[in-house]
């Protein structure tokens, strides 16, 4: 039996609560114990309380971890990534800044189309070897948990390539999501209609047998996949057995909440401009939405999601990066904690909450992660400071000191 125990935090933010996505008022209530201490055996938490209550449950043979005074919390859990992907787009980064649009580029064959290029052009072994490095970054932020999608082959044999990438990168925990219908390759320009025949039919059946992904996603954008096309290919998915996501109104009010509401998605991503209709959309079907401030900060855009209204709403709202090569190349969670703070107007205890275990329900592990609770995997991190509103509040810092997953120390 491994037995640590975790002494001399300031803050232990527990996020101990209802099990289920925190909504309204409970956003803020973080469970946090002054002085707290937590033992841990095998990997799972066994016990969380003041360092006086703790000390009594000590063992002499117990591995003691000395956090000196700082706050120790969950590991965050990033809701929304596209991390396996071949190159970058810096020179699309540099182009926007001279005054280029996202879609101008994507015109001219840059985007996703660049990136699925390069990508389908890498190896596996590469593909591997540069997603550790992002797993590194990750790490370094305090995650120990990531929403992992591909979409960067757009062909069945790339897509198979780019999850079993996600199944194969270490010590982080991947949660994997087929996205095949990210963009229409190049060899189906002016045939999207039969693309999304060869993602039903061909790629869809196929990730499922090989037991590839939990989820599906789409980009579902008038242009991209409308509507209807987006419909076919989830009801295809949810036939499956896949859970569902949506990239949803992220650059026009399409009716993507709409349709994430009526198919019982898991969640809806992005939401930049879905109005209150598409809100109460949501609540009604129990969808939760994951807000990416990092892609319109990126973007140089100013239209960030109502959080606000989410919340006031009653929606399980989560914060995630978006970390992918084109729109958001972060893969900070404290970076976005700030700017929800900033240009969402979220509270500090909000945006803890929404990147912890609301992040966790969002992807059916809430029973076993996001919260720092007996039962629970010990994933948590050792932050350099002592008010966990330090995280949001000294923007652009990695606070992160050490980080564990299952007990495990792995940055």
């Amino acid at each position: 039996m491994n037995r640590l125990v975790v002494i001399n935090c300031s803050e232990l933010v527990t996020l101990a609560g209802p099990a289920r996505p925190r909504i309204g008022a409970e956003l803020c209530e973080l469970g946090i114990i002054r002085k707290g201490a937590m033992i841990i055996v095998d990997g799972r938490i066994e016990a969380v309380g003041t360092r006086a209550e703790i000390g009594r449950l000590m063992m002499p043979d117990d591995t003691v971890i000395d956090a000196v005074n700082r706050v120790v919390m969950p590991g965050f859990v990033d809701a929304h990534t596209h991390p396996v992907f071949a190159g970058n787009r810096a020179n699309e980064f540099e182009q926007r800044s001279t005054g280029a649009s996202y879609a101008e580029i994507a015109a001219e064959g840059g985007g996703i189309r660049s990136t699925v290029r390069k990508t389908c052009a890498a190896t596996e072994d590469n593909l591997l070897l540069a997603t550790q490095k992002y797993v590194r970054w990750f790490l370094a932020g305090g995650t120990t948990t990531i929403e992992a999608k591909s979409g960067y082959g757009l062909n069945l044999g790339d897509e198979c390539k780019l999850l079993r990438v996600i199944h194969a990168v270490q010590p982080l925990r991947t949660v994997p999501t087929f996205l095949g219908a990210h963009e229409i390759p190049d060899a189906f320009r002016g045939r999207r209609n039969e693309y999304v025949d060869v993602v039903v039919n061909e790629m869809l059946p196929s990730v499922v047998s090989q037991r590839l992904a939990e989820y599906c996603d789409i980009f579902c954008e008038p242009g991209i996949f409308g509507i209807e096309e987006s419909r076919r290919i989830l009801t295809a998915a949810r036939a499956l057995g896949l859970g569902l996501r949506l990239h949803a109104d992220q650059l026009s009010n399409s009716g993507a909440a709409a349709l994430a509401a009526e198919l019982g998605a898991a969640t809806a991503d992005h939401l930049e401009h879905t109005d209150m209709l598409g809100i109460a959309a949501l609540k009604a079907a129990g969808v939760q939405p994951v807000l990416l401030p990092g892609s319109v900060y990126a973007l140089g855009s100013k239209q960030y999601p109502n959080a606000r209204a989410m919340i006031d709403a009653g929606l399980g709202v989560v914060l995630a990066t978006d970390f992918n090569p084109g729109s958001s190349p972060t893969t900070s969670i404290p970076m976005i904690l700030s700017l929800a703070c900033t240009q969402m107007k979220m509270t500090p205890a909000e945006a803890v909450t929404a990147a912890t275990i609301n992040a966790a329900y969002s992807l059916g592990r809430g029973a076993e992660i996001g919260s720092l609770e007996p039962g629970k995997r010990a994933d948590f991190v050792i932050h350099d400071c002592r008010d966990y509103r330090e995280i949001a509040y000294f923007f652009g810092v990695q606070h992160p000191r050490v980080v564990y997953i299952e007990g495990r120390r792995v940055y």
